[in-house]
């Protein structure tokens, strides 16, 4: 699969809360730095987060943009309660070796009615 089918997959098992699925689409040893945390390595590690995110919050990734430019997919997303950001994907063979993502994680808290963390608080 190209970078760009890979990421509308990864869309698909995103949006259907597919966590088995979502991390399959990681390589073994990848790594997914969301910038609001430290980067995660490997595939368990990744797999445990899409756990923790769906358990707290239904989220949904509605394709604004994607582009593709080699190995890498960039997308740009939004949710229906008004979340934006955009992630980055370096995919090799088929699976996503490498993430990052932006988005402002206390946004993502306040419109999921969701406590904030104290470390926000400063």
């Amino acid at each position: 699969m190209t970078p760009k089918e890979v990421i509308k997959e990864w869309i698909h098992r995103f949006n259907t809360g597919d966590v088995d699925g979502l991390s399959a689409l990681y390589a073994a040893d990848a790594v997914n730095h969301q910038v609001v945390m430290d980067p995660l390595h490997g595939r368990s590690a990744i797999r445990h987060m899409f756990e923790v995110e769906f358990e707290r919050a239904k989220m949904v990734c509605i394709e604004e943009n994607l582009f593709e430019s080699g190995e890498w997919a960039v997308l740009e997303w939004r949710d229906p309660l008004g979340l934006r950001g955009c992630g980055f994907f370096h995919v090799q063979n088929g699976q996503i070796v490498f993430q990052r993502g932006y988005f402002d994680q206390l946004t993502f808290f306040r419109i999921q009615n969701l406590p904030i963390p104290e470390r926000y608080l400063g």
